[in-house]
């Protein structure tokens, strides 16, 4: 049996109606899909690894939800900055990668082709390089490494 409060939402767009703390200021949406998210995962990861770390400090300090509402908004400007950034400079690599992620079951290995393009890009547009966390660093990422496929 469903549980009565769960609610399917079928498609249409869903926005929690509850307003934050009129105490903290207000940031948007992120406003994109996973594979997106995924495709420019590690480019944020890089771009805000300042602000997603004082996060995670603040969450270690007071595991209340409302206390890291200011940190939490910090790490969602910055990944909004980033996508902005990545769209305005490798709009064409960008939605090559994440619609085959997409298609492919969000598998980066089957779309190393699309993936190389946009860290192409992205190094020769702002010098960002695609580092995997704790990847060994006496051998070449994996993303560097594998057979080119699409």
């Amino acid at each position: 049996m469903v549980n009565p409060g769960y609610k399917y939402f079928k498609g249409e767009d869903w926005v929690d109606p509850t307003p934050p703390p009129a105490h903290l200021p207000t940031v948007d949406e992120v406003g994109t899909t996973g594979a997106p998210l995924k495709s420019a995962a590690f480019f944020i990861g890089t771009q805000c690894k300042e602000y997603n770390e004082d996060f995670m400090l603040c969450k270690d300090e007071n595991r209340n939800p409302e206390h890291c509402l200011l940190e939490g908004r910090k790490v969602t400007r910055c990944a909004i900055d980033a996508l902005q950034k990545i769209q305005s400079k490798c709009q064409v690599e960008f939605r090559a990668h994440w619609n085959c992620l997409d298609a492919k079951n969000q598998d980066f290995g089957r779309c190393r082709k699309p993936e190389k393009g946009l860290n192409d890009c992205l190094f020769a547009a702002f010098g960002w390089k695609k580092d995997v966390p704790g990847a060994p660093t006496n051998k070449p990422q994996i993303h560097e490494r594998v057979p080119l496929t699409n």
